[in-house]
């Protein structure tokens, strides 16, 4: 691996913004994507598919997200290491994105565990993953290494967080989103001083400490770091020796190198490329059910915080063969029509109604239905009659003639799964359906 990048000392803090300079962090940067995760919080919904290859926004799978973020950031030797039902995955990224032209060195890589390393082993935590893959990022020298997690939906110039990192002279540089106290024990949480330097670094506290001044918000790590290539060898080594140690970067490597290395937080507003008008930058975990189905529906806003329209900073992913959306019959009381909806291609809205929801590729809604503040996945069909509120509907469920849902959540928890925040959660297998699951 290169010890340092040959522009390490070239960029005062006024050059930061040069393009040359930055063109030449990203060339020499090399992107290890964690996506082995099951994502159990977001229950039955990942029974098939780990939790990057779940469908988000009509068209896209959550990873696209990052994997966008590099592309459209320069970054483009990419390795994506899977682990939990990788199946759908890794099928998502051989068609999606084989478009990398690897004569000009750039690529996506999957790495499944239990095959990089000799004793065929399961990945152990987040850093054993990158461990077992050493001798890939070794091969590529890569003056820096950026580790990111493949589930969270957000818009990042990673760009600017390596011109940070190196104008800061930082060894590691955590990037940092604030959030509320109340969910702040769901992150990794840390303190900066002054300079922001991270001075202290906890992993999922009881009670989170707030930033200084403003004690309703936490400083949460979002799960993406930059190492010193350098660095990062070593330290992955050392963790490994260490049978004590669970091998992951947030509870283990990062507040390890604290005392003895340069770890800086990187504020994510300074690298967001959609911050919506209320000043906030966007960024969203949706491990939940209540928080996936929110992301969603926020998606059929006028206005939505996420813009997918930008052309400047695309999210590319695998897009089936379809035929348009249709719609059709125009009857009083069998009208087919969508309102503050999405709906993507291949879906036919046959003599239904669909207000506030969200449809992805192939759905179906069948004559005098209803679907209001849903989420329908690829390829589901909705009986006659059928009136659906406040789902998600997994991918080729077959809602039968008449079934109403999301009206009444006491009945609803006898067939379904239904969320804290009242989503009701509707698989094949809920519907006793025997259906060919490719998800």
């Amino acid at each position: 691996m290169s010890k340092i990048c040959p522009h390490y000392d070239y960029c005062p803090q006024k050059e930061r913004g040069d393009p040359r300079f930055v063109s030449a962090l990203t060339r020499n940067t090399f992107a290890m994507i964690l996506a082995g995760g099951r994502g159990s919080r977001l229950h039955q919904l990942t029974d098939w598919r780990a939790k990057p290859a779940v469908p988000f926004g009509g068209k896209f799978r959550i990873i696209d997200f990052t994997l966008s973020n590099c592309v459209n950031s320069g970054v483009r030797r990419i390795a994506v290491a899977t682990q939990y039902m990788s199946h759908s995955l890794i099928q998502h990224l051989q068609r999606g994105w084989s478009f990398l032209d690897g004569r000009f060195h750039e690529f996506v890589e999957i790495l499944p565990a239990s095959q990089q390393s000799p004793g065929g082993l399961w990945y152990q935590g987040t850093a054993d993953a990158v461990f077992q893959n050493l001798s890939i990022l070794r091969r590529n020298h890569p003056a820096f290494v950026m580790v990111l997690s493949g589930d969270h939906v957000y818009k990042m110039d990673y760009g600017r967080m390596l011109a940070a990192h190196v104008s800061s002279k930082a060894d590691v540089t955590v990037a940092c989103v604030e959030v509320p106290v109340g969910q702040a024990s769901a992150f990794g949480i840390m303190g900066v001083d002054a300079e922001g330097r991270v001075v202290r670094f906890v992993e999922k506290p009881e009670h989170p400490d707030p930033i200084p001044g403003q004690p309703e918000l936490a400083l949460a790590s979002m799960g993406v770091y930059v190492f010193n290539a350098a660095l990062l060898d070593s330290l992955l080594e050392t963790d490994a020796e260490h049978a004590d140690s669970s091998h992951d970067f947030g509870k283990d490597i990062i507040p390890g190198c604290i005392d003895h290395h340069r770890v800086m937080a990187h504020r994510f507003a300074d690298s967001c490329v959609n911050t919506p008008s209320d000043g906030k930058p966007y960024w969203r975990d949706v491990g939940t059910l209540d928080a996936y189905w929110e992301a969603n529906m926020e998606l059929t806003k006028v206005s939505p915080e996420l813009n997918l329209y930008d052309q400047l900073w695309p999210i590319w992913t695998y897009q089936e063969q379809l035929p348009p959306a249709k719609f059709v019959f125009d009857d009083d009381g069998r009208r087919g029509m969508a309102v503050d909806s999405l709906v993507a291609d291949g879906v036919v809205i046959s003599g239904a109604l669909v207000r506030r929801s969200l449809l992805f590729g192939g759905a179906r809604v069948n004559s005098f239905a209803s679907v209001e503040d849903s989420v329908l996945l690829p390829e589901v069909r909705i009986g006659r009659k059928a009136m659906l509120r406040r789902c998600i509907v997994d991918k080729r469920a077959q809602v039968p003639e008449g079934l109403v849902v999301g009206f009444d959540p006491e009945q609803d928890r006898m067939r379904f799964h239904v969320s804290p925040g009242g989503v009701t959660l509707i698989t094949p297998e809920m519907l006793g359906q025997k259906v060919f699951r490719q998800p």
